[in-house]
């Protein structure tokens, strides 16, 4: 389904409207897809944005990291056949949720970004309350993980299956956990600081194998690194203003950014326009890299493995819509009306 959130925003909603529908690009991962239209807005207006409210981004930032990366290690176990551990990885994660919803309002869908800065602060008594979630989370985490790497079966199911050569995954400019399990050192919060990751302390976990053992263990290693992450931000959150109202802003201007989402790179543009507007926005989520290294990690594998191969990039075909129309033969492009969208037969 063709979704049109960029069209939907150009011309039609305000600048403060849009982290809002930005923030829907993805069901799991959408509070980092808000914070990257965010600070491309800011870098075009030259916004500064208060410090305390850079920690509060990378907080959630990162507790949105938590719940999605247990979310995708919990769906890899289910087709693998251990619902046991699917179950016990998503009652972990349950908590994750509850957390977020305590600090923002909602499990999902924040609604806590706006140019400039954050609409909620984060109180002492939530601080507190986030620590003992995570002591619990992590010593919880730990034992179910110990349980799930020590399962012959598992390692048997994703040990050599669906590799992707560091050549390959170079070519193809995958991102995120599918670029680090395949030897490619990558990660925008340490190579593109954004938010408060410039002052925090963390480890970039990286493996050379390229299956989808190492493609799932990326993503266990990082849960215990943004743990570690969310405790040094809540110890180091600066006390003062959480959001900056900004001036008027100029038609013209040009803003890009980029953010480490739980599946790799997030790339948001955008050209201001006037009236409050943007003039063009464009959005690149990390599938629309990572799905075209799926053939390559499919060949030469049994049937049976097509499941776990593919969940292991972590898609969201919702992050990924694209409608390019283009006459091969003439190299013509066509564009359509939002009326001609809607009404579907006879487009192509």
């Amino acid at each position: 389904m063709y979704r049109g959130i960029e069209k939907l925003a150009e011309g039609r909603m305000t600048y403060d409207q849009i982290p809002f529908i930005a923030e829907r690009i993805c069901g799991i991962c959408g509070y980092t897809h808000s914070c990257c239209y965010c600070q491309a807005l800011e870098e075009a207006a030259g916004i500064e944005v208060p410090e305390r409210a850079l920690y509060i981004r990378t907080i959630l930032l990162e507790l949105e990291r938590i719940h999605s990366h247990l979310l995708l290690i919990g769906v890899a176990m289910h087709l693998l056949g251990y619902d046991t551990g699917f179950m016990h990885l998503w009652r972990i994660r349950e908590a994750v949720m509850d957390l977020c919803e305590d600090l923002t309002g909602n499990r999902k869908t924040y609604g806590m970004n706006l140019p400039g800065g954050v609409r909620r602060d984060i109180d002492e008594k939530r601080v507190e309350a986030v620590k003992r979630v995570l002591d619990k989370l992590e010593e919880d985490y730990k034992r179910v993980i110990s349980v799930v790497a020590g399962l012959r079966e598992i390692r048997e199911r994703t040990v050599e299956i669906g590799v992707l050569d560091k050549e390959n995954a170079r070519k193809i400019s995958v991102v995120g956990p599918v670029a680090r399990a395949s030897g490619l050192d990558r990660d925008v919060r340490r190579d593109h600081p954004y938010a408060a990751y410039d002052d925090l302390e963390f480890k970039v976990p990286v493996y050379s194998e390229g299956d989808v053992w190492a493609r799932v263990m990326v993503r266990v290693e990082e849960v215990f690194e943004s743990i570690s992450i969310v405790r040094q931000a809540l110890d180091k959150m600066p006390k003062g203003e959480i959001i900056v109202k900004p001036k008027a802003i100029p038609s013209g201007k040009y803003g890009m950014s980029a953010t480490e989402a739980p599946r790799g790179e997030d790339v948001h543009f955008l050209i201001t326009g006037k009236g409050n507007r943007v003039y063009r926005w464009k959005v690149r989520a990390p599938t629309y890299n990572n799905l075209p290294a799926v053939p390559y990690m499919l060949r030469g594998y049994k049937l049976a493995d097509a499941p776990i191969i593919i969940a292991s990039i972590d898609p969201c075909f919702s992050c990924t819509d694209r409608l390019v129309v283009v006459d091969v033969k003439s190299g013509r492009k066509r564009v359509f009306s939002a009326k001609k969208l809607a009404r579907g037969g006879g487009v192509l």
